[in-house]
């Protein structure tokens, strides 16, 4: 499998694989069923420190997910990940976050990010199993803070 830089030309595709409005509100903010058709690609922005990715088996795309630059924090964030919802519970996701990480710890920033609803069991499970842990109780307080719904955050030393 292969990371490969986003184009435009997947936008309908990757958002088509948000099944559910929870899942839509993850690529583009608004928790809305079926994806609306008017962001259709809107959730990546023009921001230089934004890296949108796909994923590719062969020539196949099966997965999306961005890493998000910080030099301001020195810290990277993988966001807005998410599989083709047909090859889900096959390892994908897990692929995914492998290969997002190289970028990630490219960046030379000593800790990466990621956030994940609370009730994701399958995904913070992987993220468990691929190295992250918690954030302590304080951090995730004041992160979520500024978040319309409360999110488990969790942390990648690269250390």
């Amino acid at each position: 499998m292969e990371l490969r830089g986003f184009t435009d030309e997947y936008g309908r595709l990757v958002a088509g694989w948000a099944r559910t409005a929870q899942e839509v509100g993850l690529l583009c903010g608004r928790e809305q069923y079926p994806f609306p058709e008017e962001l259709i690609g809107s959730w990546v922005k023009v921001d230089p420190d934004i890296q949108s990715y796909l994923f590719f088996d062969g020539d196949q795309p099966v997965g999306y997910g961005e890493v998000w630059l910080d030099d301001e924090e020195d810290e990277v964030e993988l966001a807005r990940l998410i599989v083709d919802p047909s090859l889900r519970g096959r390892g994908i996701g897990a692929e995914l976050v492998r290969a997002l990480l190289k970028p990630a710890i490219a960046a030379g920033h000593p800790d990466i990010f990621l956030r994940v609803r609370p009730d994701n069991t399958v995904a913070i499970k992987t993220y468990l199993r691929l190295g992250f842990v918690d954030v302590s109780q304080q951090e995730m307080d004041e992160w979520n803070a500024a978040q319309p719904q409360p999110y488990r955050w969790m942390r990648y030393a690269t250390d």
